[in-house]
């Protein structure tokens, strides 16, 4: 494999980033309120706070470039 090959790969990927992002916005915004949430005042986040809405952004964006690749 040659390296130009895998930066192709690569932007291609990050081209699609912002398509992605735009068909989870519900989950995204979900995860970030979670986030925010988790860190009001001098909380610190914390290991899986919010695993479960990260979960849900993570499928949603395999499924969206699952979905983008076929």
């Amino acid at each position: 494999m040659s390296v130009s090959n895998a930066w192709s790969r690569s932007r291609e990927k990050l081209r699609l980033f912002p398509e992605l992002f735009a068909q989870c916005s519900p989950e995204a915004a979900t995860y970030g309120k979670c986030v925010s949430a988790s860190t009001t005042g001098r909380q610190e986040l914390k290991k899986d706070m919010c695993a479960k809405e990260f979960q849900a952004l993570k499928t949603c964006f395999t499924n969206a470039a699952k979905r983008k690749a076929t």
